[in-house]
């Protein structure tokens, strides 16, 4: 495994800037998928500039939390935006390395992940409702069900590279391609099914359902609560997008930190990232919501196929 270095002052802002970018453009992903869903249906539907406007409108309005809520409950929103962060910090998006290799190991991602869920279902659980209570019951379930396809697809790629650093996983999935094909197909084909589910969509989850039981962690949240809860949501969205992508998806990144090196990289970066929410836009809404206690038999494919990729490298394939 290679070490960590400390990242020069120029990577520092590099990462500061395209976490603070990611944040920026969260309400945007969650309008568009809005906007693509509302012309599968046929319908008008909400401009693609919506999510902004509610959340100028949420952080306007008063928070009100329910009286058992504890010290859980009012810290969630910030604990969520945090870990997102630091992910999006460390993610090589327009870079063959990362821009902050402290929070840039695997095992850390995947422990801030946890965090991010942990703190989503306990929130749930301390506001004191029957109806947060079981929605948190539900995403801690659904946790279980995906957590582990993820590990294995993404340590799978940390065996084939060698390290568990996602810049070097990344600048090696970028010059070695054809290293361990069938077990970075069978690992992409598994990450890819997770990053869907964890991007809450149908027939896992639907993000719009605040008032049902798959949301209900956030039902007691009002005001600006609800709006940072609402801007997490969606900058995990475009969190999970970017790890498949600097994993699997590594090209057309910059290999200087000039501007117009990362300009280009970012303009590949942004045609990437419509192409993954156009496509999970699609499959999202040619199903129907699956019943959930039917949910494992879907995550048991994915495992399988993660495992099938894990056996895959071992035998060299």
């Amino acid at each position: 495994m290679q070490g960590l270095e400390m990242p020069s002052p120029e990577l520092i802002a590099l990462a500061i800037v395209q976490a603070l970018i990611m944040l920026g453009l969260a309400p945007l992903v969650t309008g568009f998928s809005r906007v693509l869903r509302a012309k599968m249906h046929s319908r008008q539907g909400p401009g693609i500039l919506q999510d902004y406007r509610d959340i100028a409108k949420l952080l306007r309005r008063q928070e009100v939390a329910p009286s058992p809520a504890g010290v859980i409950f009012k810290i969630m929103p910030s604990v969520l935006i945090i870990t997102m962060l630091l992910i999006g910090m460390a993610l090589p998006t327009v870079t063959n390395y990362s821009p902050f290799p402290i929070a840039g190991d695997v095992i850390t991602d995947i422990y801030l992940f946890a965090i991010f869920r942990f703190f989503f279902a306990l929130s749930g659980l301390d506001s004191g409702s029957m109806f947060s209570g079981i929605g948190s019951s539900r995403e801690l379930t659904l946790g279980v069900l995906v957590e582990p396809i993820l590990m294995l697809s993404i340590f799978t790629m940390a065996m084939v590279a060698g390290t568990s650093d996602l810049g070097y996983i990344s600048n090696h999935m970028a010059t070695e391609t054809w290293a361990a094909p069938g077990a970075t197909v069978l690992a992409g084909m598994a990450c890819a099914f997770v990053i869907f589910i964890e991007m809450g969509k149908l027939p896992f989850d639907c993000a719009e359902a605040e008032q049902e039981l798959q949301e209900g962690p956030i039902t007691e949240y009002a005001g600006s609560g609800l709006a940072m809860v609402k801007l997490a949501l969606g900058l995990k969205q475009l969190v999970v997008a970017q790890l498949f992508l600097a994993i699997f998806i590594p090209f057309g990144k910059a290999t200087s930190l000039t501007l117009p090196a990362l300009g280009a990289a970012a303009a590949i970066l942004l045609a990437k990232l419509f192409v993954v929410f156009l496509i999970a836009g699609v499959i999202e809404n040619s199903v129907a919501r699956t019943r959930f206690l039917k949910t494992h038999h879907l995550t048991w494919v994915g495992f399988g196929i993660a495992v099938l990729g894990f056996i895959f490298f071992l035998t060299g394939l």
